[in-house]
C-alpha cells in the first residue's frame, strides 16, 4: 500500500464511518477499484482507531459527563438510597444495552465476515436496502420531546440495527439512526445515541481483528499514521455535518446516492 492509497482508504474509511452510505460497502468497491487485497491488520486497526478517535472527541463532553456520573452513581451505592437515577447514567446503561445485541451478531457471524466482503454484488444490493431504509424516516414526524427518550426495549433494537452493519451495504449510522426514529425518539436523541453506541461497536471491531489476525505485516508507520490522521479528520467532518442534517429531519437526503451507487453496482457485478 502507498502513502497515497493509505491515505486515500483513510479519507473513505472516516467519511463513510460515519455518513449514512456504508463505510464497508465503500471500502470493498475502492479496494477493488485500487486492486488491493484487504488491508493489513495494523492499517486497518490504525484507521477504525482514528474514527474512533474523531467521535470521542466530538461527543468529550457527553463522554466525560457519563463516566463522572456513572463513577459517582457506583460508589455512592445508589440501591440503597431513593435518589433519581441521573440522566448519564442511564444513558450509559442504554448504551451498555444496545452493545449487547451488537456484540453477540459481531461475533457470531464474524467467521463468515470474509466471505461477505468479497461479494461486490452484495454491496449493491445492500446499498439500495440503506437507501430505501433511510428514505422512509421522510415520512416519520418529529416526536413529542417529553416522551421521546429510548428505553431498555428501543436500546436492544436499535443495537440489533447496529449488528446488522456486519453485512458490507448496510450503513451502521444510517441503520441505527434511521431505527431509533422509527421508534419515536428525536432526532437530536437519536443521533446522540447512534453515536455513544459506536463507541463500544468501532473498539470491538478494532479488536476482533487484533484478534483474528496475526501481526506483522510490510505497511510503514508514516504510511499507517497518515491513513489514521485522514480517517479522524474527515470522520470528525462527516460526523458533523450528519449530526445537523439529522437534526433537520434531513436523513432521506442520503437514499438517492445509496440507490445510485447500488444499482451501478450491480449492474456492473451482475
Amino acid at each position: 500500500m502507498t502513502f497515497l492509497q493509505a491515505i486515500a482508504l483513510g479519507i473513505i474509511q472516516g467519511v463513510t464511518e460515519f455518513l449514512p452510505v456504508s463505510s464497508s460497502g465503500h471500502l470493498v468497491l475502492f479496494q477493488n477499484l485500487l486492486g488491493l487485497k484487504n488491508p493489513e491488520l495494523a492499517f486497518d486497526v490504525a484507521v477504525h482507531m482514528g474514527t474512533l478517535a474523531a467521535v470521542c472527541i466530538y461527543f468529550r463532553n457527553d463522554i466525560a459527563a457519563i463516566s463522572i456520573q456513572t463513577g459517582k452513581w457506583l460508589f455512592n451505592s445508589p440501591w440503597r438510597s431513593r435518589q433519581a437515577t441521573p440522566s448519564e447514567v442511564r444513558m450509559a446503561g442504554l448504551v451498555l444495552a444496545g452493545s449487547i445485541p451488537t456484540a453477540i451478531m459481531g461475533i457470531g457471524f464474524h467467521g463468515i465476515a470474509d466471505r461477505l466482503f468479497s461479494s461486490v454484488l452484495l454491496v449493491g444490493f445492500m446499498l439500495i436496502v440503506t437507501g430505501f431504509w433511510m428514505w422512509f424516516t421522510r415520512y416519520k414526524q418529529e416526536p413529542d420531546l417529553s416522551n421521546s427518550a429510548p428505553g431498555t426495549g428501543s436500546a436492544l433494537l436499535i443495537g440489533i440495527a447496529q449488528g446488522m452493519a456486519i453485512i458490507p451495504g448496510i450503513s451502521r449510522a444510517g441503520a441505527t439512526i434511521a431505527a431509533a426514529l422509527y421508534l419515536g425518539i428525536d432526532r437530536s436523541t437519536a443521533a446522540r445515541f447512534s453515536f455513544l453506541l459506536s463507541i463500544p461497536a468501532i473498539a470491538g471491531a478494532a479488536l476482533l481483528n487484533v484478534i483474528d489476525a496475526p501481526a506483522g505485516g510490510s505497511a510503514l508507520l508514516p504510511v499507517i499514521l497518515a491513513g489514521a490522521a485522514a480517517a479522524a479528520a474527515t470522520g470528525y467532518a462527516a460526523l458533523s455535518l450528519l449530526v445537523y442534517l439529522v437534526k433537520k429531519g434531513k436523513l432521506a437526503f442520503f437514499a438517492p446516492y445509496c440507490w445510485l451507487v447500488g444499482g451501478l453496482i450491480v449492474i456492473l457485478a451482475w
